[in-house]
């Protein structure tokens, strides 16, 4: 397959380009394109052959399911049932980084479900995704653009090693400006699923009630049923292997010293973790951002996870982070990307280097 790219501007699209790319969605192609979070690989939600499409790119269990994309709210109803008490919230709401689990209808493929009744929805607020959705006349069931279980590409060059050949279209509009997948919360029980940009004080300012949270949104377990995209598979982890350390980055120089036979390894952290670690514990470092700003954090964190694959080391380590505000999501991140292997102590990173 030939994989055209095309180069859309990200605050005025051009026209011509997004009617080129909507052609693939109406023919039932896939097309790769940006939001405000990070690229999405997309297909027109009521093709249930085009969907299919999507989970065999990526390589995708069948059961976890996809998020639709819609440009109004009136799109909206045509896949899910929109709680009459939460409507006028959601309109308030919308468009944000936030996604709504909600009842399906019977209009919508059971294949972007994942077999379940409900379906996760959610308006962009990125005018080349609204264009390209607007102009396909259809709601675009697109999860994040990255091979399952891999780091999400948050802008083309990212895209582009993962899927080209593998689909029809990727439209290149620059970086994606949370670097996060969005807030998705259960309506029904009211429940941050997989928490993102849009933050728990957010959510409770925007509806007037706190959301809940639980150890599947703060990445500490899997959950048994996919309920939601992120919560019950391993997600964004490098082919080098990584641990977290939950504790203040300047005991880790204390923590690895002594430990015979520590292998090469980069540490993934602040900025002004990275300054005190190259020089005590002089490993490699991939300076995400300043502490102070997590928002810088979070949007540089996938470049930092794909980056440690390019150093060659044998092993990573990433510091925490709080887990107020986007932190909360910083962290559900990493701990998914380590596959929930984390230490605080001398004695914890000697188990995991053995194991």
């Amino acid at each position: 397959m030939k994989t055209e790219i095309l180069k859309v501007d990200p605050v005025e699209p051009e026209n011509w380009q997004i009617g080129k790319a909507a052609s693939f969605v109406n023919a039932g192609g896939l097309v790769v394109f940006p939001t405000e979070t990070v690229y999405g690989i997309g297909a027109d939600a009521f093709n249930e052959g085009a969907c299919r499409k999507i989970f065999e790119a990526k390589g995708r269990p069948g059961d976890n399911p996809l998020i639709v994309h819609v440009s109004s709210i009136e799109m909206a109803q045509e896949v899910g049932e929109l709680p009459q008490e939460y409507i006028d919230r959601i309109r308030r709401v919308w468009p944000s980084p936030v996604t709504f689990i909600v009842k399906a209808n019977k209009r919508i493929p059971k294949t972007v479900t994942g077999g379940l009744g409900t379906v996760a929805l959610r308006m962009p607020a990125h005018p080349v995704a609204l264009a390209l959705i607007s102009k396909s006349g259809c709601p675009i069931a697109a999860p994040s653009a990255n091979p399952s279980s891999k780091p999400s590409a948050t802008n083309a060059g990212q895209a582009i090693k993962y899927f080209d050949g593998k689909v029809d279209c990727i439209i290149d509009s620059g970086r994606a400006f949370f670097g996060v997948e969005s807030t998705v919360i259960d309506l029904d029980s009211f429940t941050i699923l997989r928490p993102g940009p849009f933050t728990f004080d957010e959510i409770g300012n925007a509806f007037g009630q706190k959301p809940h949270i639980s150890e599947v949104t703060r990445g500490r377990r899997l959950s048994g049923t996919a309920v939601s995209p992120g919560t019950k598979y391993a997600h964004y982890a490098p082919d080098t292997r990584m641990l977290l350390f939950e504790r203040d980055a300047a005991s880790l120089a204390e923590v690895i010293d002594g430990i015979e036979d520590m292998p090469p390894f980069a540490f993934i952290g602040s900025n002004e973790s990275c300054g005190l670690l190259s020089k005590e514990a002089g490993c490699s470092t991939i300076a995400l951002g300043s502490a102070a700003n997590l928002y810088e954090v979070a949007k540089n964190l996938y470049d930092g996870i794909i980056a440690l694959d390019s150093l060659k080391v044998k092993l990573g380590i990433s510091e925490s982070f709080d887990e107020n505000g986007v932190g909360l999501a910083i962290m559900n991140r990493l701990r998914k990307a380590c596959s929930g292997a984390s230490f605080w102590d001398h004695a914890g990173l000697v188990k995991l280097l053995e194991s």
